[in-house]
């Protein structure tokens, strides 16, 4: 039989197992936290990118603005694009259109000079005043476009309210966010844009997926110099700052949804 010295050192190493298995398994515990809060960071990181993401986006691929929702990189030189110098490409996407209007011819465009669009709303006229010399191609698009009838007839589906974040978006016939007119073309930004009351410019859903989907700034916003500015609203802002008095139904998160004053765009017609 084991004497008493034997007996205390087998307990001695017993109890030093046990230690040993405790600390293991508190520093397994520790590593599976860490990992935890590391994924968990991750997860917040990811959902921060796709808000911001989402502010203007939901265009034609897929909300303002947006909205909010999505671009070329904000480095590039306008002027040294084939976009900036005219020349335009219109590619067929794989969604189909949520109106047929068919593409945009690709080729040379017109650089220079402005066109004046009449805009009849449920909520009263507007005038844009588009600019061929700040972005050629969105403007050959929206006048294509508005020749094919395209606008006419459809909703402006978003408007965010916020503080610093005032746009009305349209030009999805669907109503939805989602839709376009089956086709996509490049950018045309650069690193000076600003997006301040008045400003027309187009939505998209990520770098050159620019369709049929625009935005109007009834407040100076801050954005990210990702969206193409096409021209201004030069008669008629207080009809989309009427439409924004009356808030949005926060259907996408706060400030940022369906307006509750709905507004269509009866016709859209740009001058000859």
């Amino acid at each position: 039989m084991p004497n008493t010295r034997q007996r205390r050192e087998t307990a001695r190493r017993r109890l030093e197992r046990q230690i040993q298995r405790r600390q293991a398994a508190s520093v397994a515990r520790r590593r599976r936290n860490l990992v935890t809060a590391a994924a968990f960071s991750v997860v917040l990181v990811l959902g921060a990118v796709v808000l911001l993401v989402t502010q203007l986006g939901g265009d034609d691929p897929a909300p303002v603005a947006a909205a909010p929702t999505p671009s070329a990189s904000a480095s590039a030189s306008a002027s040294a694009t084939p976009a900036a110098r005219g020349e335009c490409t219109y590619t067929k996407s794989a969604e189909a259109a949520t109106r047929d209007a068919g593409v945009p011819p690709n080729g040379k465009v017109p650089t220079t000079g402005t066109v004046a669009v009449n805009v009849v709303t449920s909520q009263g006229p507007m005038t844009f005043t588009l600019d061929r010399s700040k972005a050629p191609c969105a403007v050959n698009n929206f006048t294509y476009l508005a020749g094919k009838k395209y606008f006419d007839g459809t909703p402006c589906h978003r408007l965010t309210t916020g503080a610093n974040f005032g746009v009305l978006q349209c030009g999805d016939p669907g109503g939805t966010g989602a839709g376009g007119p089956g086709y996509s073309f490049a950018d045309e930004v650069t690193p000076d844009l600003k997006y301040t009351k008045g400003t027309l410019a187009m939505a998209n859903a990520g770098p050159n997926t620019n369709g049929s989907q625009f935005f109007v700034v009834y407040r100076d916003t801050q954005l990210q110099p990702n969206y193409t500015v096409f021209g201004t609203v030069t008669k008629g802002l207080d009809v989309v700052e009427k439409v924004a008095a009356g808030g949005s139904d926060d259907s996408n998160q706060k400030d940022d949804g369906k307006p509750k004053i709905p507004v269509t765009l009866t016709t859209v017609t740009a001058a000859k």
